[in-house]
């Protein structure tokens, strides 16, 4: 295959991605003669999404853990799929249908549930199409939709038998309700933001007319369903009122003062209205006091009937303005002070959410099941006995605290698009749990019960059917013992690890450890490896209304600053918000977003996966990692250019002649390869991407290249081929080391390269991944290594190797430093001069010298000529670059760059004392300014004890 001249990720991705699918190559392996199994669950996206950073950065990771396993030769399977999204499905479906002017109750239920599914195969797949643009590889023939058939029985069956073991149960608790959707949800699905409001300061009249007490509240309308006040038990000012009776204003009530440790005594007036069926705390201390329950609003949020005649009907916000105008009238009305709270509002209507008391399904947390023990137990021993590990270990702390506060989990919601619950109701409330009616009915006729039976309206929470996700997905069948299943579930349950954000620890990894293991008997993962989630490059987090979100297909594919403004404004409502959108984005990309290409962006995020809550996005990662690829595919172009066609030391009969240096790339490709097992066990992939960089940046292409050219110049012939040898060996080694964070570029070099390796196959993916070798004193074995390492002999030699080649590599490094401060034309050759005890180095390395230094000559010196040029130390060396240099002009130059970094610096200092640009600018500019700050600082001494030298 020849290579082109250039770089272009988008024909390569274009070309090689329908390759590897079409030819099976991500398809699970079945092999049982394998000791290995190595699974991994995606965290299924919503039918409705589209790929955004946060996914992207995910399945990164995923597709790196699964590529590095694959090539290994283990039994892989990364399993794909989407969640049907309840809510979110059923809004996009019924937007199309009030374009039409027609609602989901014109059509009925079935006739609904048939436009879904339309549009679930028109263009549900959005997602998955969009992660083959990311190179994932997940076994396509396995995909799983959560309301696939196979799915949907599973989930039933679980709610059947969880039902009869008495760990389901109905019944009118509180709940996030959202009036706009007539449905409870989850608190995922609540976005908790400060908002300006008021605190609202009430007159409550004590019945006995000795006084009142005064009542802080934020939302007075919720009064109406007050059922009593309460105060500190130890709070001095109320202690001698509790047990008195106030009078409720505006309605015609007593309500008790009651005393709990709930109340802050610092706060507001120290005095708190219980209204239990409208608050989730006040609810708690309605069942500690066993206090009644009185429901004020509608599903709608509008006052109800239980409530004064005068509010009934009215809006929420509008009974509010109403209540405080009539408490005034009533001269019950103190004040309403400006106070910053936290506002519920639903994430997809942006409507305040109401806590409120109906009648839900929930799962029983804290009962025990027939094993003695309930499913927050089990859940709980299998982290503490090791069973499932987190990585970074602090996340279970986290996983323990929720677990062990938790309360009973609402898992009913009154949408139609989901799995319905499968309940039957008599006509006086008789219910019913089965798989499906005629069962429904057969378990009436033993209760007696011979009158119509209605199914249950509401469906499951999507986190129900996603916390069987483990073992559904894998086609689990219920009834069977763990023999019993098919193969996939005996190899790959539990999965080996989790990749997940720290945001849904709760909502679905602890589900998912819960109903697993009650279900199966079995974990659902062994390890948890929990990443932070992606920000912008300030830390903020990525919202549509900040105009900062980034979709990373923009980033592989590149847009222009007139779409990438249209598509950040597009659906805004408010023309203010988008004049400030369109302001930020043609300030931060003037000229839009350049095309990085698939594998920088994978380098990007594998790169950013450092442990802690949150990661800071930075695009210019993006064109370093881009130039990264640049450099490996010319690096690529170099080698073959050099070695097609020529003796590349495949014939093991004829001689080669293998030189420190080649000795040297070696070890620093068996390190690297050493530290990348390392780094993937540990799932340090930050280290895993450092590790490739330094290896094909610094090592591979600064410098063996470099040193190379040296030798396929200079050497003979056993040399030059041991040379070439070690060019395609190394890189074609790198290749694979790289391929499961850059798979694109990797796969088409590699073909280029292989053959010249002597390695053969029809794809990289499925090439054995680099084994590091065990380092050992003396000889080494051959079935301890690949072959073509084993003309180095011993670790000894090896490190011989490593020490004079370092230190080659700092005499030159040490060589530019000096031309650079003597600012010495690169074009101008000059000799070395030196003072060392170890000659025998420089007369062998004087041709690496003289190339890669731009020497004329190197001369060995007992003792160095006094000069004014500078001097450098290298290990026991001294070194002089011999220039005549015109005194005065040096002079002259270097005063003007003293001065020029001295003004640099007094304006950092003044930038860095300023306490208004500290506090105001971002975190990353004011690390930047120091990092400047520090390097004038050290530029200015050298520059200042050169010139102290010339007088």
């Amino acid at each position: 295959m020849e290579l082109a001249k250039s770089f272009d990720p988008k024909d390569i991705e274009a070309r090689w991605y329908p390759t590897w699918e079409n030819a099976g190559y991500f398809k699970a392996g079945l092999d049982t003669a394998k000791q290995e199994n190595f699974c991994i669950l995606l965290p299924p996206p919503n039918v409705t999404g589209t790929l955004h950073m946060g996914h992207g950065f995910n399945q990164t990771l995923m597709d790196a853990l699964t590529r590095y396993h694959r090539m290994k030769g283990d039994n892989t399977l990364w399993q794909p799929g989407t969640d049907h999204a309840g809510i979110a499905t059923q809004i996009v479906v019924e937007r199309q249908l009030d374009a039409q002017k027609i609602s989901r109750h014109d059509l009925g239920r079935e006739k609904f549930i048939e436009k879904v599914w339309e549009w679930k195969e028109y263009s549900g797949n959005t997602i998955t199409k969009q992660m083959r643009r990311l190179g994932t590889s997940p076994d396509w023939s396995r995909e799983r939709f959560t309301m696939d058939p196979a799915l949907n029985k599973t989930v039933t069956e679980t709610f059947v038998r969880l039902f009869n073991e008495g760990l389901i149960y109905r019944g009118k608790r509180l709940v996030n309700w959202d009036p706009k959707l007539h449905t409870a949800v989850s608190d995922l699905e609540v976005v908790q933001e400060e908002e300006d409001g008021f605190m609202y300061h009430i007159q409550y009249p004590l019945t006995d007319g000795s006084g009142h007490l005064v009542v802080a509240t934020t939302r007075p309308e919720t009064m109406l369903g007050d059922v009593a006040v309460m105060v500190h038990p130890e709070d001095e000012r109320y202690k001698h009122l509790i047990g008195k009776q106030v009078t409720l204003p505006l309605c015609d009530r007593t309500i008790p003062v009651i005393a709990d440790e709930y109340v802050d005594k610092e706060f507001g007036t120290g005095v708190v209205k219980v209204t239990p069926a409208h608050d989730f705390n006040d609810y708690a201390v309605g069942q500690r006091h066993a206090l009644p329950m009185i429901s004020i609003l509608t599903l709608d949020a509008k006052i109800n009937e239980h409530a004064p005649k005068q509010y009934q009907g009215m809006d929420r916000f509008a009974a509010r303005k109403q209540i405080c105008a009539d408490l005034e009238v009533a001269g019950l009305f103190i004040k309403a002070d400006k106070h910053k709270l936290k506002v519920p509002r639903g994430d997809r209507t942006g409507v305040v959410i109401e806590p409120m008391l109906t009648d839900q399904w929930f799962v029983a947390m804290s009962k025990a099941g027939p094993e003695g023990r309930s499913i927050t137990e089990q859940a709980l021993e299998c982290v503490a006995s090791g069973e499932i590990k987190f990585h970074p270990e602090n996340w279970v702390n986290t996983y323990n605290q929720w677990l062990n506060n938790i309360q009973d989990w609402c898992i009913s919601r009154q949408l139609w698009w989901g799995h319905q619950i499968p309940a039957w109701y008599g006509v006086n409330g008789e219910v019913f749990v089965a798989h499906d009616e005629a069962e429904a009915r057969t378990l009436a006729d033993k209760a007696g019960y011979a009158g119509q039976l209605d199914r249950d309206n509401d469906v499951l929470d999507t986190w129900f059917s996603s916390a069987l996700w483990p073992f559904s997905t894998l086609d689990w069948e219920e009834g069977k013992s763990f023999e019993q299943q098919n193969q996939f579930v005996k190899q790959y349950l539990p999965s080996s690890v989790l990749v997940t954000g720290f945001d849904i620890i709760f909502f679905w990894v602890a589900r998912m450890v819960m109903m697993t293991k009650h279900i199966t008997g079995k974990i659902p993962f062994k390890d948890v490896y929990v990443h932070g989630l992606i920000r912008d490059a300030e830390g903020q987090k990525m919202s549509k209304s900040k105009g900062n979100v980034l979709d990373p297909i923009d980033l592989i594919d590149g847009i222009g600053i007139e779409d990438l403004v249209m598509k950040r404004t597009m659906g805004l409502m408010n023309p203010k918000d988008a004049e400030k959108i369109e302001k930020r984005t043609r300030k931060e990309f003037p000229e839009g977003i350049p095309a990085f290409g698939t594998d920088a962006l994978r380098f990007t995020f594998a790169s950013l996966a450092s442990p802690g809550r949150d990661i800071k996005f930075d695009m210019q990662r993006c064109e370093g990692y881009r130039n990264f690829c640049n450099k490996l595919w010319n690096a690529t172009r170099f080698v073959l250019m050099n070695c097609e066609g020529k003796d590349v030391g495949q014939d093991e009969s004829l001689p080669l002649e293998f030189s420190d240096v080649d000795r040297w790339v070696i070890e620093k490709l068996q390190q690297t390869t050493s530290e990348m097992a390392l780094h993937f066990a540990d799932y340090r992939f930050d280290m895993a991407a450092r590790a490739v960089y330094e290896l094909v940046w610094n090592t591979y292409c600064d410098w063996y290249v470099e040193l190379a050219k040296v030798q396929m110049a200079n050497g003979n012939e056993a040399q030059q081929r041991a040379t070439r040898r070690t060019l395609v060996r190394v890189l074609e080694t790198i290749l694979r080391l790289a391929h499961p964070i850059i798979p694109f570029i990797t796969e088409e070099l590699w073909h280029s390269v292989a053959p010249l390796a002597n390695q053969h196959g029809n794809t990289i993916m499925l090439a054995s991944y680099p084994e590091p070798r065990e380092r050992r004193g003396g000889a080494r074995s051959h079935d301890e290594m690949p072959s073509w390492l084993n003309d180095i002999r011993s670790q000894q030699e090896s490190d011989e190797s490593m020490r004079k080649v370092d230190l080659l590599r700092d005499i030159i490094t040490s060589c530019r430093s000096l031309r650079s401060s003597m600012n010495i034309s690169p074009a101008q050759k000059v000799p070395l001069l030196v003072n060392s005890n170890d000659e025998g180095v420089y007369e062998k390395y004087t041709p690496y010298l003289l190339a890669l230094a731009k020497l004329s000559e190197v001369k060995i010196l007992d003792s160095l000529p006094q000069s004014t040029s500078p001097v450098s130390a290298v290990g026991n060396s001294m070194l002089m670059l011999k220039v005549e240099i015109d005194v005065a002009a040096e002079r002259e130059r270097l005063d003007k760059e003293i001065a020029r970094l001295s003004n640099e610096i007094t304006k950092a200092n003044a930038k860095l004392g300023n306490e208004s640009f500290v506090a105001r600018a971002p975190a990353a500019v004011v690390d930047q300014e120091k990092k400047r700050l520090e390097e004038f600082g050290a530029t200015l001494v050298q520059l200042q004890a050169q010139r102290k030298k010339l007088g």
